[in-house]
């Protein structure tokens, strides 16, 4: 039953995932993980959905609309304070606590997540398929991959960051 829900599945995701991702800004591989992830969701808590071509469609605008609220709301900084053009000691001595801080919740993330996050900031500036080369995993999960440890670090930092 789920391996015909998921043959049957394959091609409509693919083409919604793909006419969506890029007017979001995302990867269609993230989108298709995602949706991929709410249908098992969904088979595990409520069984298959009546209609699996309309669940799908749909399921596939609330992710695209949930990625791009997302990146709505995420906003880097201009710089770090840290980052002066000349900073002096006490700026140095913040920098390199900030890092420390950070590279000690790195090692502590569960999984992967790690290798991933060291993969990601690799000063080689990897490609995505490079990445999931070395770790040994799908290029398509690398997104939500990438998402879910990095709120596994948001989470370890508040307490850090809420310190301050």
């Amino acid at each position: 039953m789920t391996h015909d829900l998921v043959v049957s599945l394959g091609p409509l995701l693919t083409a919604e995932a793909a006419a969506e991702a890029y007017a979001v800004g995302a990867e269609p591989g993230d989108l298709e993980q995602a949706v991929w992830l709410r249908l098992l969701e969904r088979l595990s808590a409520h069984g298959p959905p009546r209609d699996p071509h309309r669940w799908l469609r749909s399921a596939v605008r609330f992710e695209a609309r949930r990625t791009r609220r997302t990146a709505r709301a995420e906003r880097p900084y201009a710089r770090e304070p840290a980052d002066a053009a000349d900073p002096g000691p006490e700026q140095l001595a913040l920098a390199a606590a900030r890092r420390r801080v950070l590279r000690e919740a790195v090692d502590r993330l569960p999984g992967r997540c790690p290798r991933l996050l060291e993969a990601l900031f690799s000063p080689r500036d990897l490609t995505y398929r490079e990445i999931a080369g070395e770790l040994g995993i799908s290029q398509g999960s690398l997104g939500p991959e990438r998402s879910r440890c990095l709120g596994c670090l948001r989470r370890l930092l508040t307490p850090e960051v809420a310190a301050r």
